[in-house]
């Protein structure tokens, strides 16, 4: 009994260790001491994955950053490394914008060999898939994620784009700046980008000496949000903030309209889509990456031109951007992030050894280069490192041009 005992005291031990080797931080070593040996190249193909939702409630935002990583790969299909010109092949999944559903994504996209992913549009998305990439020893760069849970903890995950507690803290900025002195606030329950990008804003809200004077949430596919807005109405605040989906955008817009209410409606990134310009949204502001006419960035202004004329390039194209050529921020966002894989790529040449998704990882956490939406360098959780926002509203201009109109940048209190 005594040695029955001793055995599974030892087994309990080699457990904990096994568990804690793989415990590392991204910026502690960055020599890929992480517990698992990852992907190894072979041949002449480099396959990257596309981890994004093109069908669901968020499809139309990432079939824009599968856009965005098309391009990016049209511009750079090869790289050369140590001698060999290897070709960049992108394997597309679909998420579907389901939690469920993006771990099967994930694990096809493992079992299809590639060594670095795109993705997702959709926090809760990443977060479901983070541990079949970190499982893998396969890096992932989130190009619109916002979610703090994303990378925390999780060694394989980067983001290219600002963070949550940034952006409520932004919108919230905004709102105080424009003397809004209350706000109501509609969240989707179970949803972590709604529900997370919800509560930072209440927090600096409040901080910022605003009341929060209604506080609605409503359930997944939901339609109807009328009983909702009565309770804001009678709630009369100055702005409310809208976290949500740009499908539920398009159905509870209307319903603001039609039950009266004239406060200024809110949003975070995910609206930046032109699906919902219409006369209802005409007023709405909200916060996003990156601005198609910022001229100050070279990098920019040239991504802007060749992106648009690829949008033009075929009518597909533009039927996947909202049937616009409007450049999305989250298409900006999805070009950064694929060069990030292909500068971190660059970076081993010269190196020895095999090339692994693993040596990717370790060269992700020391790339730094001028991307389109502002310099790309990533902390010790894998995020962006990012201060400014770009703040756009819907205006009578936009009902014809199908175009946001850029307001200012923000940045926090």
């Amino acid at each position: 009994m005594i040695m029955r005992k001793l055995s599974l005291l030892l087994v309990l031990i080699l457990v904990v260790s096994a568990a804690l080797v793989g415990c590392g931080s991204k910026g502690s070593d960055g020599d890929g001491s992480t517990g698992v040996t990852g992907v190894t190249i072979t041949g002449d193909v480099i396959k990257v994955g596309v981890f994004e939702p093109t069908t669901g409630e968020n499809g139309g935002g990432g079939m824009q950053e599968v856009l965005g990583a098309r391009y990016a790969n049209q511009l750079m299909p090869t790289v050369d490394i140590n001698g060999t010109t290897y070709k960049i092949q992108l394997e597309e999944v679909d998420n579907q914008s389901d939690k469920a559903a993006a771990v099967t994504a994930a694990q096809s996209l493992i079992s299809k060999g590639v060594v670095a992913v795109i993705g997702s549009y959709g926090s809760g998305v990443s977060i479901a898939a983070g541990d079949t990439f970190a499982g893998a020893g396969v890096p992932a760069i989130g190009a619109s994620c916002t979610n703090p849970q994303v990378t925390l903890g999780n060694d394989f995950y980067f983001r290219a784009c600002f963070l949550d507690p940034f952006q409520g803290t932004v919108m919230a900025s905004y709102a105080t700046d424009s003397k809004y002195k209350t706000a109501a606030v509609i969240s989707q329950n179970g949803d972590d980008y709604s529900t997370g990008l919800a509560g930072y804003f209440k927090q600096a809200f409040e901080a910022q000496g605003g009341t929060i004077v209604a506080d609605e949430t409503y359930q997944t596919n939901e339609s109807d949000f009328n009983a909702i807005l009565t309770k804001i109405k009678s709630a009369n605040p100055d702005c409310i903030f809208i976290p949500s989906s740009i499908n539920t955008a398009t159905l509870i817009l209307p319903q603001v309209a039609s039950n009266g209410i004239t406060a200024q409606v809110l949003a975070g990134d995910t609206w930046e889509n032109a699906a919902i310009i219409s006369k209802d949204a005409v007023g709405v502001a909200l916060s996003t990456f990156f601005d198609e006419n910022d001229v100050s960035n070279p990098v920019s202004a040239e991504f802007v031109k060749g992106f648009k004329g690829y949008l033009n390039s075929d009518p597909k194209n533009i039927t996947y951007n909202a049937n616009s050529d409007t450049v999305a921020a989250v298409s900006a966002l999805g070009y950064d992030c694929y060069t990030a894989i292909y500068e971190a790529l660059k970076s081993l040449d010269g190196t020895e050894g095999d090339l692994t998704s693993v040596a990717i990882r370790d060269a992700l956490t020391k790339v730094s280069f001028d991307g389109v939406t502002g310099h790309i360098a990533f902390d010790e959780n894998g995020d962006a490192i990012k201060d400014t926002a770009y703040i756009k509203t819907i205006d009578q201009e936009s009902l014809t041009s199908k175009e946001f109109k850029f307001v200012k940048t923000q940045t926090v209190k």
